[in-house]
């Protein structure tokens, strides 16, 4: 099993369209065997499902995601967690445990949307940014 979180600074960043690295997980045996860091080089939403597939992962975690990501990672055939905060290292172990906190609803739909209400804690501290200058 290969899983890949979107990361920054250790935790997990919350607007997957937009994290700059994932922090990759070779899983053998239920077990960590190695973890690694790639950079994204800016690929943005349609060309990060297919950096995974390429590397193989089969399992993605992250914040907040949009439908059309949501699409291209079905196609891919890569199982996704969403809505998921905290530190990357947990988060993996919460998978494997079957203890994983996250949202299968979860949504970034506020894209041209400058309501920031309507779109409060989806994206996190980090910010997916849409709301500055607001």
């Amino acid at each position: 099993m290969r899983i890949a979180v979107t990361y920054d600074n250790g935790n997990v960043f919350q607007h997957y369209g937009q994290t700059k690295r994932f922090k990759v997980y070779d899983v053998e045996n239920n077990q960590v065997v190695t973890a690694t860091t790639i950079n994204t080089n800016g690929s943005g939403h349609g060309a990060l499902a297919d950096i995974l597939k390429k590397i193989q992962v089969d399992t993605l975690i992250c914040g907040g995601i949009g439908d059309g990501a949501k699409r291209a990672l079905t196609e891919t055939n890569i199982k996704f967690y969403g809505g998921v905060s905290g530190d990357t290292d947990e988060a993996v172990a919460a998978l494997l445990q079957g203890t994983l906190q996250y949202n299968p609803e979860v949504a970034c739909t506020h894209h041209g949307d400058h309501q920031h209400a309507r779109h409060e804690g989806i994206c996190g501290e980090q910010g997916c940014g849409h709301h500055h200058g607001e």
